[in-house]
């Protein structure tokens, strides 16, 4: 029969297995098989879920850490087996006059533990929540070691290392951003004494702000001092509460790390709770310069079709993107945005803060808003877009120009079922029709909307200025995810693929015009895409499209500080035509330019060719992905 020197002994034997545990649920179950094919071994991990065998491939770059998860899970499994013996027969042959004298008196926490109810024991050292530390935490955080980092992860670290008295760090942003793999980062680079010192939270549901609270009680009093809470917008008290983590903990010097996808939790938290105690970090945007590192994948138009999330790397990237298809991005639309919104305000201020948006809420009818709003070329929130039955102006824009295609003119888009072709539009975005509209929205509604939007930095927006007429002005919403936009254009695509109409049309003829339709957004995406990142890069420049009688500047970079501006068309095109710059060259409007925005420094058609200057016209090409890899500032963590 197992025997223990002291209380002390049976506690490390009850922490052993909560740790052993804890790491458990980390592991894959199962085991690795191999199958030959046509000559070429590849692995599978073999599980059974729901009583099913199943079968997943493994990538060959993945293997060696697979077959170490497994060959560590089956080692963990069997010391388990053996403590959790070794604990049985305690227990059964221990009866509470053999306990120590000093075990009797011994407390923890301020909570007397004696031998008398073995359960109760082992119930003090079991957290609420999932709490990794020690080896556990340690194989958790090195799963994302072989991961490049955010340009935002020097924050992070600079909270961990530095004095920042009283206050938390929040890590906050859209899903599939990279918050949870910014802190296994965090915790991998740590030495050792730290490591040592460190413990993750993993909240989940039912969990409150009280069972947390006593964990990190339990994890102070064992001399924890590096905190990471994931998912710390799941508990339905927080934004009431959040002045517990700095006020209680880091008051007493921990180091508490906040992150979670409810953005506008965090927000709500920092304008109250943690107001004045908090350093704010935001991940949901990722210019293309990231998007190109960490990803490995080169081009403008790969990161307009999958740009806006870190959700896989490597070759395959698009094959599971989270904007791969129109289903994927609804279900993202809908759990990253729009519950997002409404988790949020359904937890502020015991939910009297939905403000005119409750009754959308309360219909069901919030989700079908957003896609409306999101899908909608111009982004306009007015209520005429956000009540009008749905209309793709993609069709409508692609149909002006293949009308007036010089080369291969085509009225094919005027002959569609455009009724049909919206209609087909509209079940696969889910979105609600007027006619089916319970309620009538507002401009309250519209307004509220492309707040909270704007708070999640989802949309941003830019002036479109008319000269000389200053008083007539515009403006132009971005969002910033490309992924969102493009994917609702694959969706146009299929449901012309469907049309009697293109049956009339050669292969060639239907490729033809299918990929004018895409060159169209595109074109148009990466003009919001680079004038977003430009305004990022040079936040004290005013950034602006300037629109003329006739003719435009695709961008305008103003600098009020030293008078000056450059001017930019920008072209989804890899050749080089003098049609380009035309406007750039034109006098009057140069004139114009400069005497409302100071001397013109610069010329310049941004586009996917080779940079090179036209010495005969003064005229500046910018390769596009050189542009925007050469752009910095948004690595300053406001975004």
């Amino acid at each position: 029969m197992d025997r223990f020197s002291n209380y002390a002994d049976y506690k490390d034997l009850l922490l052993r297995i909560s740790e052993i545990e804890e790491a458990l649920a980390l592991l894959p179950a199962g085991s690795i098989g191999k199958k030959t094919v046509n000559g070429k071994i590849y692995y599978y991990h073999r599980f059974y879920e729901n009583g099913k065998r199943k079968e997943k491939y493994i990538p060959q770059d993945r293997l060696v850490d697979m077959k170490t998860a497994v060959e560590k899970r089956k080692a963990l499994e069997e010391e388990l087996k053996e403590l959790n013996a070794r604990k049985a027969r305690f227990s059964a042959g221990t009866p509470s006059s053999s306990v120590p004298a000093q075990a009797a008196a011994w407390s923890y926490n301020g909570i007397p533990l004696t031998f008398e109810s073995t359960r109760v024991s082992e119930e003090v050292f079991r957290y609420h929540s999932n709490v990794i530390k020690g080896d556990a935490l340690r194989f958790f955080a090195n799963q994302s070691s072989g991961f490049g980092r955010r340009e935002c992860f020097h924050l992070l670290q600079d909270y961990i290392a530095g004095a920042f008295p009283d206050k938390v760090l929040i890590l906050y942003g859209l899903r599939r951003t990279g918050k949870t793999t910014m802190m296994r980062q965090a915790i991998s680079e740590m030495p050792n004494e730290c490591l040592a010192k460190t413990a993750f939270i993993q909240v989940v549901p039912d969990v409150t702000l009280a069972d947390i609270n006593t964990d990190l009680k339990i994890l102070a009093s064992q001399g924890f001092q590096y905190i990471f809470i994931d998912e710390a917008t799941l508990l339905a008290d927080f934004i009431e509460g959040a002045a517990l983590f700095s006020d209680i903990f880091a008051s007493c010097g921990m180091k508490i790390i906040l992150s979670g996808t409810d953005s506008l939790a965090f927000l709500f938290s920092e304008d109250s709770q943690l107001y004045d105690r908090c350093v704010m970090l935001h991940t949901t945007f990722i210019p293309y310069r990231e998007f190109e590192r960490l990803l490995g994948i080169h081009g403008i138009d790969e990161y307009i079709r999958y740009g806006g999330t870190l959700s896989l790397g490597g070759s395959h990237y698009n094959e599971h993107s989270t904007f791969s298809t129109a289903k994927s991005t609804d279900e993202y639309v809908d759990s990253a945005i729009a519950k997002n919104i409404q988790h949020s305000l359904k937890c502020y201020q015991d939910g009297d803060h939905f403000r005119n948006l409750r009754v959308l809420y309360e219909q069901g009818e919030l989700t079908g808003a957003v896609n409306r709003v999101v899908e909608d070329i111009n982004h306009r929130f007015a209520l005429d877009v956000l009540t009008r039955d749905f209309r793709s102006g993609i069709l409508s824009l692609s149909a002006r120009n293949l009308r007036r295609d010089r080369i291969h003119a085509n009225d094919v888009l005027d002959r569609i079922d455009l009724a049909a072709v919206t209609g087909r539009l509209r079940r696969k975005l889910e979105i609600l029709n007027a006619s089916e509209r319970k309620i009538i929205l507002t401009d309250e509604h519209c307004a509220e909307i492309k707040e909270y939007l704007d708070l999640l930095d989802l949309t941003f927006d830019f002036d479109i200025v008319s000269l000389p007429n200053l008083s007539q002005k515009e403006t132009k919403t971005v969002i910033s995810q490309p992924g969102l936009r493009y994917s609702q254009v694959e969706a146009v695509i299929s449901s012309l693929l469907e049309e009697e109409e293109f049956s009339d049309l050669s292969l060639a003829e239907r490729n033809y015009v299918l990929a004018r339709i895409e060159s169209e957004v595109c074109g148009r995406l990466m003009e919001d895409l680079i004038m977003l990142e430009t305004k990022m890069a040079y936040p004290r420049k005013r950034v602006f499209k300037l629109q003329f009688a006739v003719g435009e500047f695709d961008m305008v970079a103003f600098d009020p500080k030293t008078a000056s501006c450059e001017i930019y068309e920008i072209k989804h095109s890899s050749e080089r035509t003098p049609e380009q710059y035309r406007h750039l060259i034109d006098e009057d409007k140069c004139e114009r330019t400069e005497f409302r925005y100071g001397s013109i420094t610069g010329k310049y058609v941004i586009y996917r060719g080779e940079s090179h200057h036209d010495a005969g016209s003064g005229i500046r090409y910018l390769n596009v992905e050189k542009y925007l890899k050469g752009l910095h500032g948004a690595a300053d963590g406001r975004y």
